[in-house]
């Protein structure tokens, strides 16, 4: 009988933590919540994908490239600064505000995605609703997040999901993507 090797106890630690998503698994995550969306929608027509500054920008648009590579159709692809409308300026009043990039065609009528990250307390979802109305009327605004941590503050919940990480209060959720960290991953410390 061959003998086993040891497994690294390390194999899965990361500076930044414990390894819970790498880059394969970030990009079957992306594929699965763009396949989701267009059943739900039935299709790509009046979709809009809005990613919530920093690291819902460029998930947003990953998210629009592999619905196009499934459609044959480029939806559109925008980015939705919420800074202004955070209910903790006063805590955090030193944050810089991202352009808000609304596609031609604005988002009346259509099917808003909103695609972040992390879902938390749902605070920044909150903020970017009230963005968002400040912009138009959607027919339909859903949520798109790559992990879904728990510990919700106000009852908001994800339509599409990459990964829910039950997580401690005390623990962050560490998201880099190679679009704005040169590095790809999630971490857990």
């Amino acid at each position: 009988m061959c003998a086993q090797p040891e497994p690294d106890a390390n194999a899965d630690v990361h500076p930044e933590g414990r390894t819970v998503l790498d880059s394969r698994d970030i990009a079957r995550a992306l594929t699965r919540i763009a396949h989701e969306i267009l059943e739900r929608n039935k299709g790509a027509a009046d979709l809009v994908l809005l990613g919530i500054p920093s690291r819902g920008v460029p998930l947003a648009r990953r998210v629009g490239e592999r619905i196009r590579d499934v459609e044959g159709v480029d939806v559109p692809v925008g980015a939705l600064d919420i800074t202004m409308y955070r209910d903790d300026l006063r805590r955090h009043p030193a944050r810089s505000p991202h352009p808000t990039q609304v596609p031609p065609g604005g988002i009346d009528g259509k099917t808003v995605v909103l695609v972040d990250d992390v879902l938390y307390s749902g605070r920044t979802v909150r903020a970017a609703l009230d963005a968002l109305n400040d912009l138009g009327r959607p027919d339909v605004v859903r949520l798109a997040v790559l992990v879904d941590r728990g510990h919700r503050e106000l009852p908001i919940r994800a339509d599409h999901v990459g990964k829910n990480l039950p997580s401690a209060r005390t623990e962050r959720v560490m998201v880099r993507l190679a679009d704005t960290d040169d590095v790809e991953g999630v971490w857990i410390g």
